[in-house]
């Protein structure tokens, strides 16, 4: 009995049913790579808030590694985490580095449109698992795929060697992309990032395709843009990307500010109409609208907070907001939610985006209405 296939042929099923699964090349690439190759072991989530490790010899393992769920497998940026977690049995810590969900790797891999004689150049290295799915669809040859993190590379590496797989795998900061080997038809993000970065535009073939979903604790967004004379051009897709930052791109200042704001004193307080589910939930219709009001913003709840590194600060209590600071981000929320409103209520499919040496900006459809990046 093939345990590991039988589970592989059932996630992609399962994702060829919800429709994020579509193209010959990646429902082959998906069937024939195996995932648990990549993930030897990982961190759980505990009920406390701490994690757990979940090792190849664990029962759970297999069944967990082919669920549609992330898999993380760094902390901190540091690895001396995992030792601690199967010493011990608990740490703490921030993800850093890990296997994204497999529905989410469907929808960028679909998006990126890449066919046999494109090259590719993947930013965020990871387990190596997208890499080896890459290299499955379009030859070893066609991919490049750097990470700033050299141990995280070579456990890649290693993996990707031990499956069969050996496209090219580079140390660097994947935000100034990979010179040598470029330009590329295709460049895919699989980490989020605040900005598209020049390099990655420069680095792109002229018509060639960005997919990256973007660093916003509110309103990030995947999009697929077309590089024509170092300007980018595309759409917000349907479908809502949340990744892990760029290193460079970590919203680390935020950290602190969120504590603080749970028992700060509030310069006002008042009740408000507007659940912060609406503003901070990516499943609701205002969500990505909201991030556009509140560029910069970090989130963290319960209760919900919201930050912004010019030092204000919201404080969501049922009914109340109690707000600190230069600005009253709330107001700044409501006033976005009365506008989204009278705009029909647009959704995040409905905004256009563009990247080049001008700026970078959302546009709403149908508007001249534009929002700096």
């Amino acid at each position: 009995m093939d345990l590991a296939g039988d589970l592989r042929d059932e996630l992609v099923d399962s994702l060829v049913a919800a429709n994020v699964l579509r193209s010959p090349r990646w429902i082959s690439a998906f069937r024939q790579v195996p995932r648990h190759g990549f993930l030897p072991g990982f961190f759980t989530p505990r009920p406390d808030g701490t994690w757990g490790a979940i090792t190849a010899d664990h029962p759970d393992h297999l069944a967990s590694v082919y669920r549609n769920q992330v898999c993380v497998t760094q902390l901190d940026g540091d690895d001396r985490a995992w030792q601690q977690a199967l010493a011990t049995g608990a740490v703490h810590g921030v993800p850093t580095s890990s296997s994204s969900m497999p529905a989410i790797m469907a929808i960028m891999l679909e998006a990126l449109d890449a066919a046999p004689g494109d090259t590719v150049l993947e930013i965020g290295t990871g387990t190596g698992y997208n890499a080896a799915l890459l290299a499955h669809a379009l030859g070893d040859e066609a991919v490049t795929s750097i990470d700033v993190d050299p141990g995280v590379l070579a456990r890649a590496t290693a993996r990707l060697t031990a499956t069969g797989y050996h496209p090219t795998c580079v140390a660097g900061d994947g935000e100034r992309g990979h010179p040598p080997r470029a330009p590329y038809d295709r460049v895919l993000g699989t980490c989020a990032v605040s900005r598209v970065p020049t390099a990655w535009l420069e680095q792109t073939a002229p018509g060639g395709l960005v997919v990256t979903t973007f660093n916003r604790a509110i309103g990030a967004g995947l999009v697929r843009l077309t590089v024509r004379d170092g300007v980018a051009t595309g759409r917000v897709l349907r479908e809502d990307g949340r990744f892990m930052p760029l290193r460079a791109h970590d919203q680390a200042w935020a950290r602190e500010p969120l504590v603080e704001a749970s028992t700060a004193p509030a310069a006002t307080s008042r009740t408000t109409p507007l659940p912060a589910r609406a503003v901070v939930d990516p499943t609701g219709g205002f969500e990505f609208f909201a991030g556009l009001a509140l560029p910069g913003v970090a989130v963290a709840g319960e209760p919900v907070r919201l930050v912004h590194p010019d030092g204000s600060w919201v404080r969501h209590r049922g009914a109340v907001v109690d707000q600190g600071g230069p600005r009253a981000l709330w107001d700044v929320a409501e006033d976005a939610y009365r506008q989204w409103k009278a705009l029909g209520k647009p959704r995040r499919q409905h905004f256009a985006f563009t990247a080049g040496p001008a700026g970078q900006h959302f546009r709403l459809d149908g508007t001249d209405l534009t929002w700096p990046l």
